[in-house]
């Protein structure tokens, strides 16, 4: 892409501390503080112009951050993460966020989120935490970012062209989880408005079976698939760990196969029931919080499994057996096994699979213009707020 060329003969070198303030209004009973809406660190997302996302306040106990629409929240812990974001409604934030109000007589509202998105800015953050186990960045320190502030009619211009990208990149964010939506209904609308026999999903499989309970380590000779390699009903190869062939007997019975369906059976009560299918052929195995579901290909197509299981329905009759816990809920196996599984003919559960993947495949398509959307979008920001 060609620079953006712009004239900065007229911008004036500025500290981040003269446009905007650090406010810490302390809210000490947030579940009785009038406001509704909690957005912790775990609702940032990395590289987000605007917060998405955000948790009800009526169980929260500890002590947070009163904020206002159109402040900027800045997660100080971590910095490496890279997460600022405007946001656009009232609320408490958590101790560990900075909440960034505009001087509005420096600059144009909503121009804070993106010099605080900026590399130099980030670049100046990680150099300046402090911390051994979490590092932390401090108000006094950031606000001494300096960098080069157009006039005012000149932010204007720039806001318009870089919130007119991010709406691009939203838009293509928002057409991925209309066709989530599409694939999960599409699947409950042939489910609810055919004739169909169930059976239960232990009478589908050909059996199932536990994972390995080994140590791991970061090196090894036979990657092991854990929960976190559970996403969207594929299974991924992010952030492995590892065992040695030797220290499992038997191991050639605990390989995956390409069909194999992982069933994760601890983990939180948000997360627990998560369904993944192995589309891959190599040679992995996986932990014992994990559970291998093979399916009798002559009932039920594995392809077709995962995505039932997958679905509004799968989903719910799963999670009803969640047991709560303090840090990990767990489902019973064996009540897992009682859930009913709608049994098509095999040749629909064919068109059906073909349908599914048709959609998948444009939600893949939208993701790779969300993803280079957004990538436009960081150059332009970075040749603005780069010297």
């Amino acid at each position: 892409m060609n620079n953006f060329i712009l004239d900065k003969s007229d911008w004036k070198k500025v500290a981040l501390g003269e446009i905007t303030e650090d406010i810490a209004v302390r809210i000490d009973n947030p579940a009785e503080s009038g406001y509704d809406r909690f957005v912790g660190l775990e609702h940032f997302v990395s590289g987000d112009l605007k917060i998405k996302t955000w948790s009800s306040t009526e169980n929260l106990v500890s002590a947070a951050k009163e904020f206002k629409s159109g402040d900027v929240l800045f997660a100080r812990r971590n910095a490496y993460l890279r997460r600022a974001s405007l946001v656009e409604f009232d609320g408490i934030c958590s101790g560990d966020a900075f909440v960034l109000r505009e001087n509005h007589k420096k600059i144009v509202p909503g121009f804070l989120a993106f010099i605080v998105n900026s590399e130099p800015l980030w670049y100046y953050a990680n150099a300046n935490a402090a911390g051994t186990m979490s590092k932390r960045v401090k108000w006094r320190d950031l606000a001494q970012f300096q960098f080069l502030l157009p006039p005012k009619d000149q932010q204007a211009r720039l806001a318009e062209l870089l919130w007119a990208g991010d709406a691009v990149v939203e838009g293509y964010d928002r057409m991925r989880n209309v066709l989530k939506s599409v694939k999960s209904a599409y699947f409950d609308t042939v489910y609810c408005h055919t004739e169909v026999k169930t059976m239960s999903l232990g009478d589908c499989l050909e059996y199932s079976q536990y994972g390995i309970s080994e140590s791991l380590s970061e090196n090894g000779e036979i990657p092991v698939l854990r929960m976190n390699n559970i996403v969207e009903g594929k299974v991924t190869f992010d952030d492995l760990k590892y065992v040695d062939s030797k220290s499992i007997p038997k191991l050639e019975t605990l390989m995956l196969k390409k069909g194999d369906i992982l069933f994760n059976r601890t983990n939180s009560f948000d997360l627990v029931g998560k369904v993944g299918i192995v589309d891959f052929d190599e040679s992995v195995t996986f932990a014992s919080y994990l559970i291998r579901l093979k399916a009798n290909d002559k009932i039920v197509l594995s392809q077709y499994l995962n995505l039932y299981l997958n679905s509004t329905i799968g989903q719910r009759l799963i999670r009803i057996h969640r047991t709560p816990g303090v840090s990990q809920s767990n489902i019973n196996p064996e009540n897992l096994k009682k859930i009913d599984v709608p049994i098509l003919p095999i040749s629909k559960q064919e068109i059906l699979i073909e349908k599914i993947n048709s959609i998948e495949n444009a939600e893949v398509g939208y993701k790779a213009l969300q993803i280079n959307s957004k990538a436009i979008l960081d150059i332009l920001l970075n040749q603005i707020f780069t010297p």
